[in-house]
């Protein structure tokens, strides 16, 4: 087996990693709250007391952090993870990120002869728990090709879209589609519920119509229940907004729909929501439309 180290065991991070220690890989994993890694360690996988030692002496090299910052502060520099692996290595870096800091990235591992895969998920956190998601992958055909094996611990489906950063503009489209399916519902909804319809009978009928994709069956039960504790938080998806919404105006694609909405998940955010799941946008449609549930 490789010698695998793994950098980040937040809600996405810790199942994916768990999965492939359950494979029988040998892991070295860091996380900055210790204590997140006591069931990795528990499971068998070696403790790392920073980036870099988790990084030194692995030949592939797993990454799952909350943003740019988050990425710098782990990956980056001269006591950086990059900075501590041996050429030759492989790094995997598959948080939702900006192609800005994913250039800088790519920039420091060549620097190191190091391979480097753009390799985002997509899916929530059940995914990652029952090793579902799908890798959006980009870089070298053959460092793809190399590491799909392991990937495969975790996921159920991986893609490969392109040679360079292709794979950050991917998920930012696709977490795009997911935070407006949020604005969507709550306008729906709000228009029925404002003009006599039930909001259990308007579930019904959407459960069952052409629109309910996948993310709208899983939302179910959690707009029946109002319960919106998280599996993606507001915050997070007003963060990926911005990198899309940055990604846009740089590339000159007007996405006014984008910008209305992110504007949704300040209001949210600005309200003491922004803790709670995306989909509690529902709710605060409802509260415009004067909606006593809401």
């Amino acid at each position: 087996m490789q010698a695998i180290g793994w950098i980040g065991l937040g809600k996405m991070g810790e199942p994916m990693a768990r999965h492939l220690r359950m494979a029988g890989h040998g892991l070295k994993v860091w996380n900055r709250t210790a204590a997140k890694a006591d069931r990795l360690v528990a499971a068998g996988a070696a403790p790392a007391a920073s980036p870099a030692d988790a990084a030194r002496g692995s030949s592939v090299v797993f990454a799952m952090l909350a943003d740019d910052t988050a990425l710098r502060g782990a990956l980056l520099g001269p006591s950086g993870a990059v900075a501590a692996m041996a050429p030759g290595a492989v790094l995997v870096e598959m948080s939702t990120v900006s192609p800005a800091v994913s250039a800088e990235l790519a920039e420091a591992c060549a620097a190191q002869g190091v391979s480097y895969l753009c390799a985002p998920v997509s899916g929530s956190v059940a995914f990652a728990e029952d090793a579902k998601l799908t890798v959006l992958a980009s870089g070298s055909v053959e460092v793809y090709a190399a590491t799909v094996p392991l990937m495969r611990a975790f996921s159920a489906k991986q893609v490969h879209v392109g040679q360079g950063g292709e794979a950050r503009v991917m998920k930012l489209a696709l977490n795009m589609m997911v935070g407006l399916t949020a604005a969507m519902m709550g306008e729906a909804l709000a228009l029925g519920e404002k003009n006599g319809l039930s909001r259990e009978v308007m579930l019904d009928v959407i459960g069952a119509s052409a629109v309910a994709s996948p993310l709208v069956a899983y939302k179910l039960g959690m707009l029946r229940a109002r319960d919106y504790a998280p599996a993606f938080e507001a915050r997070m998806m007003a963060k990926d907004f911005d990198l899309a919404l940055g990604v846009a105006h740089g590339s000159g694609v007007p996405i006014p729909m984008t910008a209305q909405v992110r504007e949704g998940f300040s209001a949210m955010i600005a309200r003491g929501d922004g803790d709670a799941d995306f989909f509690n946008y529902v709710e605060l449609t409802a509260r415009l439309a004067g909606l006593d549930g809401g």
